[in-house]
Formats: structure tokens, sequence, C-alpha cells
């Protein structure tokens, strides 16, 4: 099991070649009350970089990208009903998609949960 993090403020925990994708604790700090989250639907392909989901709060809405390539097994439906989920457990029940990755030598250019850390006091 291995965690990563983008620039964009997307974490994604690797299991194998199953991969769950969220935005972080940052993140929906910056977004304030989530108040609707679109998820994508099972099957739908990725390219890393592709916009893959949606994510609007009091403040502003945002896109949510894909670290990774794959296809999207799974969209967190729970969401839809809940989207505070977002807010109260950014990296664990709030996360967004699993999909199964086509390339994993794309996990290279993401960052440790130290280097975002670090990424983080530069902004």
């Amino acid at each position: 099991m291995s965690l990563y993090f983008t620039e964009e403020h997307e974490w994604i925990l690797v299991e194998g070649d199953i991969a769950t994708v969220g935005i972080t604790d940052h993140a929906q700090e910056q977004l304030g009350d989530v108040v609707f989250v679109e998820v994508p639907d099972e099957g739908k392909q990725f390219d890393k970089g592709d916009e893959a989901a949606v994510v609007e709060s009091v403040k502003a809405a945002s896109d949510v990208y894909s670290p990774v390539s794959g296809d999207v097994i799974e969209g967190n439906e729970a969401l839809a009903e809940d989207p505070s989920l977002v807010n109260s457990d950014p990296e664990g029940e709030g996360w967004f998609f699993k999909l199964t990755l086509s390339d994993t030598s794309e996990l290279e250019d993401l960052m440790s949960a130290s280097d975002y850390k670090t990424y983080l006091k530069t902004l």
C-alpha cells in the first residue's frame, strides 16, 4: 500500500493495481463546506491529468483531476447523499473514485507524504 499526492491536492492510495483517489485535507480546508460532489461512473477511462470529478463548496467549484491513467471501477456514491464526508474525512470515507492503474510508471511523478508537506509550506 503506497500513498501519493499531487500539486493539485489530490491523494492517491495504491493497493496492487487499484488506486483510490480523493482530495487532501488541505484542499477541503481551502474549499470550506462541501455541498455537492460529482464522481465518475464505473467504466469511465481517464488519462493522467483528465478532469475526473467535481466538488462544489459554499466558496467555489473545483475540478478533481485523475493523478494517473486508468479505468474507473467505482465512484463513491455516499458523497451524493453526504458531500460533507469530504470535510469530515477527506483522506478516508470522503474518497472520490477507485480505478485500475493502466501505467504504474506514472506514480513516479507524484509526491510522497513528506514531499507533499514540504510543498504545502511553499504555498
